[in-house]
């Protein structure tokens, strides 16, 4: 099978196609023939070492970590899928491991089958994007309509999950997107949009309960200008420094710098499928053939764009 790998850390021309046996399956897992995988960040901090102390210096590694598919064989103790099934899901470790070949082996409780209603492409796109917009409203406790939520870089495929999710809780949800991006921030359910090419947030007088950094640009030092009192500081993008340092400021603040981890699981994936089949809104900005990987990735760094991007395997 034809996979995606790379033998050292690098920009996107480290990456190379490689022949690799199709992977065997264990009694608990199962192997899905690979149709879409979607692209995060952690993708290429991954790829350009930034996270040597989780991901390991071992090579080749893969990259991509969830995925859309079809069942083509099933472990032993497996009942709740058969051959056939449409599914979507994530490698058991992202650190390690990758969705970009044309099969996987995962355990079966790493997949669910797929909305009829939805493509392999939006599909693809959940696990990982939808855990962490569960993960941080999780992290904000009690919201209601007077929780002032600030979210900044809010169309990206994050944002996209978190905005629709916040908006069953009612609270006043502030996104500050790009001028492209302000009619989907709308749709999404922002009851006030900032353009940040008009508009500097850090200089409004507007302060919040609330701040969700999902650009990374923002930052808690610049935040903490327009945090309340007693606030929290969402960070789903930390530096592998700032997690035990934020811990440790949190003791001698009331503005505290919370870091989201979030790893995909059945309770979050069980929100995420009540959420499409009440139509939540899954926008793909761009599906690239597997043939253009590269391209694939060199458009999803530069950023910009609205929802996801995905790449397709025929």
């Amino acid at each position: 099978m034809k996979a995606i790998v790379y033998s050292n850390f690098g920009n996107t021309d480290v990456l190379q196609t490689a022949e690799q046996t199709k992977p065997l399956i264990e009694p608990n897992e199962v192997l899905v023939k690979i149709k879409a995988f979607s692209i995060n960040p952690m993708d290429w901090k991954i790829r350009k070492g930034e996270m040597k102390l989780m991901s390991g210096s071992k090579f080749p590694k893969h990259t991509g970590a969830d995925f859309a598919g079809i069942i083509e064989a099933i472990g032993s103790s497996v009942s709740n899928f058969k051959i056939g099934d449409e599914v979507f899901g994530v490698v058991k470790n992202i650190m390690k491991e990758g969705a970009s070949s044309e099969y996987t082996a995962v355990p079966s409780s790493l997949v669910w089958k797929k909305p009829k209603n939805i493509s392999f492409a939006q599909a693809a796109s959940i696990p990982i994007a939808g855990t962490a917009a569960v993960t941080a409203i999780a992290k904000m406790g009690k919201i209601n309509s007077k929780t002032s939520i600030l979210v900044n870089g809010a169309t990206g495929g994050f944002g996209m999950f978190l905005l629709q999710l916040l908006k069953q809780y009612g609270a006043n949800v502030t996104a500050v997107t790009s001028t492209k991006s302000i009619e989907y921030a709308k749709k999404w359910g922002a009851n006030t949009v900032i353009d940040y090419t008009k508009e500097n947030i850090l200089l409004q007088r507007t302060a919040y309960d609330i701040i969700i950094d999902l650009s990374g640009r923002l930052g808690y030092k610049n935040a903490k200008k327009i945090m309340k009192p007693k606030s929290i500081f969402l960070n789903p993008t930390p530096q592998p420094i700032e997690i035990p340092f934020s811990i440790l400021k949190n003791f001698f603040t009331s503005k505290k710098h919370i870091v989201v981890l979030s790893s995909p699981g059945t309770s979050h994936t069980t929100i995420l499928l009540d959420a499409v089949n009440n139509g939540l809104d899954i926008e793909i900005s761009k599906v690239f053939p597997f043939a253009q990987y590269k391209e694939a990735y060199q458009y999803a760094e530069k950023g910009g764009y609205i929802g996801k991007t995905t790449i397709e395997i025929n």
